[in-house]
């Protein structure tokens, strides 16, 4: 079985020096010998207060989903990237930690408004694409501190799931020898282990 935790330690370094504060604590927890001990796997029961109300919900899945999309493997949403959002916001983050996420989803939310008349999560996944830009260009109020949070969320949601771990990774979970002049074209995939 793979364990989150685990995996949780390894994406981390995808980010650099600034990743945003839950991700770094859980991170932290599983880095940390011994200290996962008693701990809850991020994963595990559902999150012990509701982050979302129902419209920012289907907003951050929608928009979790533009982040990394189905293609010729499953997405976000297959991933269970929302739930995994919601649970690490919910029991990883202080209060503080989700400000950033809550306040921009509401700013993009006003922003479809404004220029799709259309509530976020019913707008298409063009205008996802345009209102995640505007955010990421910091074209909307707090956008650029909501884009950066919310990418590392999805992106580690999604590769410490299990379908990023055994669908869009090759997983390996007992190596095979080590070749240091393996052709990388006979596997067209990062390994994860």
């Amino acid at each position: 079985m793979i364990d989150r935790r685990t995996a949780l330690a390894g994406v981390v370094a995808m980010f650099g020096t600034t990743l945003y504060a839950p991700i770094a604590r859980a991170a932290g927890i599983a880095a940390t010998p011994g200290a996962a001990a008693g701990i809850p796997v991020i994963s595990e029961g559902p999150p012990s207060v509701a982050v979302f109300t129902a419209p920012q919900r289907a907003l951050m899945t929608a928009l979790s989903e533009r982040v990394l999309p189905t293609t010729d493997t499953p997405g976000a949403i297959a991933a269970g990237v929302p739930a995994y959002i919601e649970k690490l916001l919910a029991d990883w983050a202080e209060p503080a930690d989700r400000v950033p996420i809550l306040a921009g989803l509401d700013a993009i939310e006003a922003r479809s408004l404004k220029d799709y008349k259309v509530p976020g999560a019913k707008a298409t996944a063009a205008q996802h694409d345009a209102l995640l830009t505007l955010a990421m260009n910091d074209q909307i109020p707090s956008g650029g501190v909501f884009f950066e949070a919310f990418r590392q969320l999805v992106i580690t949601g999604y590769y410490t799931s299990e379908i990023g771990m055994t669908q869009e990774r090759e997983y390996l979970p007992v190596p095979g020898e080590y070749n240091g002049q393996f052709p990388y074209s006979q596997v067209n995939k990062v390994y994860s282990a």
